[in-house]
This record gives C-alpha cells, sequence and structure tokens, in this order.
C-alpha cells in the first residue's frame, strides 16, 4: 500500500534548503580549513588564518542565526493570528 504523506510541500521545500545552506556552509568551512593546511605558511601566520576565517564564520552564523530567529518570529505570529481568528470564528458559531 502507498503511505500518505503527511509533510505538506512548504515544509519539503524549507527542509530542503536548510540541509542546502547546512551542506554549503559545511563544504565552505572544509575549503578554508584544507586551504589553509595546504597553505605554504608558517605555523604563526597559519595560526592567525585560522583564528580570523573563525571569527569570520562566527560572525556570519551569529548574523544568519539572527535572521532565522526573526523569520522564525513572524512566522508563528502569523500562525497564532490564523489560530486566534480561528478560535474566534468557532467561538461566534456557537
Amino acid at each position: 500500500m502507498a503511505e500518505k504523506k503527511t509533510c505538506s510541500k512548504k515544509a519539503d521545500k524549507k527542509g530542503g534548503s536548510n540541509k542546502f545552506i547546512l551542506g554549503a556552509a559545511l563544504g565552505a568551512i572544509g575549503g578554508a580549513i584544507a586551504g589553509v593546511l595546504m597553505a605554504p605558511k608558517s605555523g604563526k601566520e597559519t595560526r592567525k588564518d585560522i583564528k580570523d576565517g573563525a571569527n569570520k564564520a562566527s560572525k556570519k552564523v551569529q548574523a544568519e542565526g539572527k535572521k532565522l530567529v526573526k523569520k522564525g518570529k513572524a512566522e508563528v505570529a502569523k500562525e497564532a493570528k490564523t489560530v486566534k481568528a480561528a478560535a474566534a470564528k468557532k467561538t461566534t458559531k456557537k
């Protein structure tokens, strides 16, 4: 028998984009680490490059996290309005 899908298309798209973002971030981090480790520099310079790269990545992750939190709050507020409207309709019908 065929199973019913419980996820909506919207949820599938969000999950796919999150996986893509995660994959892109991990790929960028891996590439940066490989590039730094293979560069012909002194240990001190390499450590500085790693530290600078980690700081830069941290700032990017924090900025993206703030965007996601803001977007999440907006979605929650939108859904709360929908639920309140549905509840109001239900109470007025009685």
